[in-house]
């Protein structure tokens, strides 16, 4: 008996053909209890704010707003659905729209086009507002504030710290540097210098060379993750106003929101999305197949990673972890593709990102790593000669990577599917 699985690829949709005796189970979300429409959740969030007044009652309409976006790819998270109420909330007290800036979170990423802010803000307002895209390296903008215990320089956007309040939006998902997405994140990578994050992000390596990944520094944990706690000082040196965050389901629909103090609502926000989306396991598998959610979580390797990272936990020690991801825009950048293909090993890797930190150099050296300790096949339009040197295999569709994996674990070996890898987290029992 044959089954047919459907996984997301892109903007389409791949079928993969399994055996009943090999499927052992599917590692998905358990979705939310609640039936509400997107509207009603976003507006329940804004009207009940968490350790906070309504947004209405704290910002006066005379002052300044500067709103903090995500880039383009997050476009997953809907900001054109929920952006609206957040203006329409401020023009109910008199704002005007030449007292609110859309601010881009870029992080380290590239800037984007109109067209893209159309699609982040959506038609209405992007008649009304341009959007500022962060810039991290572009020193006349920016502005050092302080540092954090770790020692790194909180150097943010000048725009966000010349307005009276800023305003943070986004989604919680599982991160595998912070623990968690959203939040703080919007400040720190969101709209800092590039010394900053890359002095953030360089916690994620263990203290001593040599030793690799800091074992705290993982999806679905805070406790002693100091890219987590380093980040939280520099929000809390740059005092956002409010906050407002979206959980995303695995139709792609705001199921969840929180909005009020960036702390307090980022926690309550966090025990959703665990509560949705810890899966917990009895076994794991000898293969597993990880969709990365298809566009634009699979818009390049550097994000289609998130899902490679969740896939590794529900898989046997040297067992295969298919991976679907178009990777349409490459590897997420050179560094990206440099520390995959211009080392053999990944010590030599290490050392590498050890003496010249990048968040792409050390996405480029976690995929070799898990690439490492597990048996790796890409589904993708990568060129697969630029994989080779990090072991990982290519393979054209989904049923030949699956034939590949089941000559190397048996006709026997059992078969998880992962159909949102970047957003479900497995956890063993």
């Amino acid at each position: 008996m044959v089954k047919t699985i459907k996984m997301k690829y892109g903007i389409e949709e791949m079928n993969v053909e399994i055996r009943e005796n090999n499927f052992l189970g599917f590692i998905q979300s358990k979705g939310m209890a609640d039936e509400k429409s997107e509207d009603q959740v976003i507006l329940e969030a804004l009207e009940n704010p968490i350790g906070s007044k309504r947004l209405k009652d704290i910002i006066k309409p005379e002052k300044t707003v500067c709103i903090i976006i995500s880039d383009i790819t997050r476009a997953w998270q809907k900001m054109s659905t929920y952006l609206p109420y957040i203006v329409e909330e401020l023009n109910s007290i008199g704002m005007k729209d030449e007292n609110i800036t859309f601010l881009c979170a870029t992080g380290s990423h590239r800037y984007q086009t109109k067209e893209e802010h159309k699609t982040l803000l959506g038609e209405k307002l992007a008649s009304r507002f341009e959007v500022i895209d962060h810039d991290c390296k572009d020193k006349k903008n920016l502005i050092n504030i302080g540092t954090t215990s770790f020692g790194t320089p909180v150097i943010i956007n000048k725009t966000a710290f010349e307005s009276d309040y800023i305003i943070l939006t986004g989604a919680i998902v599982f991160h595998d540097l912070a623990g968690w997405g959203g939040g703080k994140k919007s400040i720190l990578p969101g709209i800092c210098a590039y010394e900053s994050i890359m002095a953030n992000h360089k916690l994620s390596l263990n203290p001593h060379g040599g030793e690799g990944m800091n074992s705290f520094v993982r999806c679905g944990n805070v406790v002693n993750n100091p890219v987590h706690i380093d980040m939280m000082e520099a929000a809390a040196l740059v005092k956002p106003i409010f906050l407002f965050n979206v959980i995303i389901d695995e139709k792609g629909n705001i199921s969840k929101a929180v909005a009020g103090d960036y702390i307090k609502a980022h926690e309550v926000g966090r025990q959703k999305v665990d509560e949705a989306d810890s899966i917990y396991l009895k076994e794991k598998a000898d293969i597993v197949i990880a969709s990365a959610g298809g566009f634009p979580k699979d818009i390049d390797l550097y994000q289609a990673s998130k899902a490679l990272i969740n896939a590794k936990e529900a898989v046997k020690k040297n067992g295969v972890i298919i991976l679907l991801a178009e990777c349409i825009e490459g590897f997420g950048g050179e560094e990206v593709q440099r520390m995959i293909d211009s080392f053999s090993e990944n010590c030599s890797r290490e050392k590498a990102v050890r003496e010249d930190f990048s968040i792409a150099r050390y996405t480029g050296y976690l995929i070799a790593e898990i690439a490492q300790n597990f048996n790796v096949i890409v589904v993708s339009s990568l060129n697969p000669e630029l994989l080779k040197n990090a072991n990982i295999k290519a393979a054209s569709s989904v049923n030949e990577a699956l034939d590949i994996a089941l000559q190397q674990k048996g006709n026997g070996a059992k078969v998880y599917f992962m159909p949102c890898g970047a957003n479900t987290l497995p956890r063993i029992y």
